[in-house]
């Protein structure tokens, strides 16, 4: 591949990129209108309790994020096979990690009462976190594509390409998340 065909795939590849978080951006935009206007609608808002389990998680994306950073950087200097392939591994370890823990506050929440359907706060905070474990799986298969793609030594310019539009769209859930807990603690309570 000729160094003007691997640059234009490179833009193609992030254009695509920004125009899928911009769309991820305007659901959640929708999301938090939606629950803004819903809360003020009427007396009945209730709000969920925070398990303390969704702080550890958070801690959990916050690592996995510091790590597929360190890994791209690694990747960059030319270090192709052990130290990229540790960073990345633990980022994708740490993701698959973050979406258990995330069943197991649904399920917290299950065993104490709180469906989705208990009350409108509830059901906001099931479909808005759903929503975002949705989108992180994606990127989280994304993630172990490219992890077996590394173990294999393939990561020619192309995969560097993916790995950094992995890496920038897993930096970009984690934003995300933390704007979830924000809008739920804020607007939810």
């Amino acid at each position: 591949m000729n160094l003007a065909m691997a640059g234009s795939q490179r833009r193609a590849s992030f254009t695509g990129l920004y125009a899928f978080l911009v769309s991820v951006t305007m659901f959640f935009a929708a999301f938090t209108s939606a629950m803004v206007v819903r809360r003020g609608a009427s007396d009945d808002w209730k709000g969920v309790p925070a398990p303390s389990l969704l702080w550890v998680n958070t801690g959990v994306l916050a690592v996995s994020s510091v790590l597929a950073e360190k890994a791209r950087r690694v990747l960059r200097a030319g270090d192709r096979r052990r130290h990229f392939n540790l960073w990345w591994t633990g980022a994708t370890l740490l993701g698959a990690m973050f979406v258990a823990g995330q069943i197991m506050v649904w399920r917290y929440l299950h065993r104490h009462g709180v469906y989705l359907n208990t009350t409108p706060g509830s059901a906001f905070f099931f479909v808005g976190t759903i929503a975002h474990a949705v989108h992180l799986g994606g990127g989280w298969l994304a993630m172990l594509y490219l992890n077996i793609r590394a173990f294999r030594l393939e990561l020619g310019p192309g995969r560097r390409t993916a790995i950094d539009v992995a890496t920038i769209y897993w930096h970009f859930l984690g934003i995300l998340w933390l704007y979830l807990l924000w809008l739920f603690r804020f607007w939810g309570n």
